[in-house]
């Protein structure tokens, strides 16, 4: 699979991240402090990731900043991304059962060596519900984002 991949800076699992996804047998898009010559801020590399999973060149991405939140809600600013910020392998299971997550936040002050691995797991184990009142949810964001888009 290919995972699109922004850190705002190289600290705490940024660096473990990457060879985590790729030891999984992923390849991985790199943006941010990941990549030469790219802006590192979370905004700017968390929007990259986003489009890379929004226009097709990676079915997944996974945006880290301090606390996580910042690199949610610019991945989140992307037409057709649903990102969830995730703590532990139970959200990150949640995420991607109910709310069909595409693009995993996380946060590089507060994951740990372990959390990662558990997360990871979960996240990629995961996939979106077939059950009706869970597609319907899922649909209705994306109703309310076009709605958003409408002039």
């Amino acid at each position: 699979m290919r995972v699109s991949v922004s850190c705002d800076e190289l600290t705490g699992v940024a660096g473990e991240l990457v060879g985590e996804l790729e030891r999984r047998g992923h390849v991985t898009l790199r943006h941010g402090a990941l990549a030469d010559g790219e802006r590192e801020d979370w905004a700017w590399a968390s929007e990259l990731a986003a489009r890379d999973v929004a226009d097709g060149r990676a079915e997944q991405a996974v945006v880290c900043c301090w606390t996580g939140t910042g690199a949610s809600i610019a991945a989140n600013k992307v037409h057709g991304v649903r990102a969830a910020l995730c703590a532990d392998a139970a959200t990150a299971a949640g995420a991607r059962r109910w709310n069909d997550a595409n693009v995993l936040a996380l946060s590089l002050r507060s994951t740990s060596h372990a959390e990662l691995h558990e997360i990871l797991d979960a996240w990629f184990a995961g996939e979106a519900s077939r059950e009706r009142d869970d597609r319907a949810n899922v649909e209705h964001v994306s109703e309310i984002e076009r709605a958003r888009r409408a002039p």
